[in-house]
């Protein structure tokens, strides 16, 4: 199966938005419905899952590769620029994140960490914000390591001195 051309490679680490940052361990080809089908098969450290991806639908499922260090550095910028805070209503705040999360470009994830980050300097978050803003950041801090060869705590760090730099 080597032979045949595949957006991702087997060894390469990549950006799964909704589960976290993976490795691509294997391409497999199973059989479904009498046809065969590609499908990568990603390890997600964070949630020690192991997921297999249809090839045809990876692109549509947001699977990308990290970013280059250019792009971690302005994603890191980013976070620390003024912005319209979002709606009060938490359910419409969820809703927007969650839309942001599936597109899930390193700049909608930074956007997610800092819009919820200074929302919950304001006020409490709920249950599922909180979580969801712990996911993100996560994803976040992993993928910019990543992308700039720095320890997590660094990054950590990186990621709260820029958030508090209002």
């Amino acid at each position: 199966m080597a032979e045949k051309k595949y957006p991702f490679k087997i060894k390469q680490k990549i950006v799964y938005p909704s589960q976290g940052v993976g490795l691509i361990n294997s391409i497999e080809e199973k059989e479904f419905n009498g046809k065969k089908t590609p499908y990568y098969v990603v390890y997600v450290e964070v949630t020690d899952m192991t997921i297999m991806v249809p090839v045809e639908k990876a692109e549509e499922l947001g699977l990308r590769a990290i970013v280059q260090p250019s792009e971690a550095e302005r994603a890191l910028d980013f976070i620390g620029e003024e912005f319209e805070p979002n709606p009060s209503d938490w359910k419409l705040r969820y809703q927007m994140n969650m839309d942001l999360l599936k597109k899930g470009s390193i700049i909608d994830i930074a956007a997610i960490v800092r819009s919820l980050y200074h929302r919950s300097k304001v006020k409490e978050l709920p249950i599922q914000e909180r979580k969801l803003y712990e996911s993100a950041k996560k994803l976040f801090e992993d993928e910019i390591s990543l992308s700039l060869k720095k320890s997590k705590v660094d990054v950590d760090a990186l990621i709260h001195s820029k958030l508090e730099n209002k």
